[in-house]
C-alpha cells in the first residue's frame, strides 16, 4: 500500500500534535514543584503512549517511502 500525498498530510499532522502534546506535557512537568516521589504513573504512561504514537507513525511514513 503506497502512501499518497493527503495520507501524508494527515500522518505529518498526527506526529505534529503529538509532539506538541509531549511538548507540552514536558513543559508543565518541569513548571511543577517538585514531587517527593517519582511521577504519577498516568503521566508516565500517558507520555510513553504519546512517544510510541509518534514512533509508530514515523515508522509508517519510512516504510512506505522505503517501498515507493
Amino acid at each position: 500500500m503506497e502512501l499518497d500525498l493527503d495520507e501524508s498530510s494527515l500522518a505529518i499532522g498526527r506526529i505534529e500534535r503529538a509532539l506538541s502534546r509531549i511538548e507540552k506535557a514536558l513543559t508543565d512537568r518541569a513548571n511543577r514543584p517538585a514531587p517527593t516521589v517519582a511521577a504519577p504513573a498516568a503521566d508516565q504512561s500517558a507520555l510513553k503512549a504519546e512517544v510510541a504514537a509518534v514512533i509508530g507513525e514515523l515508522d509508517r511514513l519510512i516504510a512506505e517511502a522505503d517501498r515507493g
